[in-house]
């Protein structure tokens, strides 16, 4: 049976919340601002949605 990967949560840092403000200002996608703060798409996601930023590109 295949080992299971073990799912490390960490909390969001105010550094982390400026950068991902920052990004999404600049109208990055989600991927590209997921990939800088090494979490998941979906959880970026959901944090942007949690403080009310959008993640537009438009």
């Amino acid at each position: 049976m295949a080992k299971k990967k073990k799912v490390v949560r960490r909390a969001w840092s105010k550094e982390d919340l400026r950068t991902l403000k920052t990004m999404a200002k600049a109208k990055a996608g989600v991927a590209k601002i997921a990939k800088s703060l090494k979490r998941t798409p979906g959880a970026t996601s959901v944090m942007a949605a949690k403080h009310g930023i959008s993640l537009s590109t438009t």
